[in-house]
């Protein structure tokens, strides 16, 4: 007896086998009909089968295909011109086969449902060939070894087309994994996207939510993130005696464990800012401190801090490895705030200097993360600091939230495609008290 040939549609093999070939797939199985309506009628409503497509070709021809509810097959309903060869082929067998894990109770569900079977679902087995026949050398030598044994029926559709049902004890147990597997699947999906959405909302809240009046200093900060969640961070500090903080920081690393890593070194900065006011060097490594003994020995941030005097219009900061702070002069001269220090949490002994800037009325200070300034467009060019100062100068009679919105439009003209930075900016604007 000759070996059965079985057809096994299932989900992609592993990567590592298909990485290099190009993709390969069933796109469907002609079933001939005559009334292509009546049929998806029949698919649908008896059967359970989903529409997979449902369109009008070139031809004009409406092009219809439904697919049963679990794995990937699909079945071409077409109803050929009455005398063609196609249409003699209606009410014919199919050879298709449809396996389930329990043909008795499908059979039980469809026939209640109007479906006309051919039998009841009865056991049949079918054996290999034996091994001496083979070729073989076992010591089981001439023995017939069974291959499967399972439930078979056969059901026919409006047209009387036949299809096999069957329930094969391997092939069963096939279905109960896959089923299984796609169940814990989509369960783990359903409950990571859960996770990322109250991570997202608990992030959001992070961010500041409302900005201490100053009289001589308006300002505005936005983060942009290029995932649910992120590693980008920016904070308004009410520090008392009419001074505020001004934080802009980035992680290194992007998504879930950029924002642990954010949320950390929010804690510690607002925990310990009540010591910034007259001590900033001893506030900035406190925090340090904190950060490199609460995270992974490779965990680092950038970070740019400023104290604002609103009394005396005297911006203290130290930049931890950060991008330069851009201070856009009244008078068009441009100064760039540079490193004071190196980035936060790699090394347990750290320290930094402070510089001093006094702003004046009209002067514009931009803090920035590398979301903006390494945006890139389709000819790969990034938009740089060039751009950005050039953006600052155009806009820099608008308010701080105007101004904040033209720049980040700007960014996202330049580079039109899909963000893959976090884009952050503070801008603030010193004016008459």
């Amino acid at each position: 007896m000759a070996r059965p040939t079985y057809v096994v549609v299932a989900g992609q093999p592993p990567l590592a086998d298909t990485q290099q070939l190009p993709y390969l797939g069933i796109h469907a199985v002609n079933v001939f009909v005559h009334d292509q309506e009546r049929s998806l009628r029949f698919y649908v409503d008896k059967l359970g089968f989903e529409i997979a497509f449902d369109a009008q070709v070139q031809s004009g021809q409406r092009w219809i295909a439904v697919s049963p509810p679990d794995g990937n097959a699909v079945l071409a309903l077409i109803a050929p011109e009455p005398g063609s060869l196609q249409h003699k082929l209606i009410g014919r067998a199919t050879q298709v086969v449809f396996v389930t894990d329990d043909v008795p109770a499908k059979f039980r569900e469809w026939s209640q449902r109007g479906v006309r079977f051919r039998h009841a679902p009865r056991l049949r087995r079918v054996k290999y060939e034996s091994q001496e026949s083979a070729g073989g050398s076992t010591p089981e030598s001439g023995k017939q070894k069974p291959l499967w044994g399972g439930i078979f029926t056969r059901f026919e559709d409006l047209d009387r087309n036949s299809f096999a049902l069957v329930s094969f004890d391997e092939v069963t147990r096939a279905v109960e994994a896959q089923r299984r597997a796609v169940a814990e699947k989509q369960e783990a999906e359903r409950r990571a996207a859960q996770e990322l959405d109250i991570a997202k909302q608990v992030q959001a809240r992070l961010f500041p939510q409302t900005l201490p009046s100053l009289a001589t200093l308006e300002y505005a900060g936005i983060c942009i993130q290029a995932r649910q969640v992120g590693g980008d961070y920016y904070d308004f500090l009410d520090l008392g005696r009419e001074r505020l903080g001004l934080v802009i920081g980035d992680i290194a690393g992007k998504g879930i464990a950029a924002a642990l890593l954010m949320a950390n070194l929010q804690a510690n900065l607002r925990s310990q800012c009540a010591i910034a006011l007259d001590h900033p060097e001893r506030f900035l490594r406190s925090v340090n401190q904190i950060f490199y003994e609460n995270t992974a020995e490779n965990a680092y941030a950038t970070l740019f801090f400023a104290e604002y005097d609103d009394q005396a219009g005297l911006l203290r900061y130290a930049n931890c490895g950060h991008l330069c702070a851009l201070l856009l002069r009244g008078d068009g001269a441009l100064e760039r705030l540079h490193s004071t220090a190196t980035v936060l949490g790699l090394f347990k002994e750290w320290d930094c200097s402070i510089g001093e800037r006094r702003l004046l009325c009209g002067d514009t200070l931009a803090l920035y993360t590398d979301g903006i300034t390494e945006a890139f467009n389709d000819a790969n060019e990034e938009f740089g600091e060039k751009r950005l100062v050039a953006a600052l100068r155009r806009h820099r009679e608008l308010a701080s939230q105007d101004l904040l919105s033209s720049i980040v439009e700007e960014v996202r003209r330049f580079s039109p495609s899909e963000q893959h930075d976090d884009i952050t900016l503070i801008v603030a604007k010193c004016r008459e008290r």
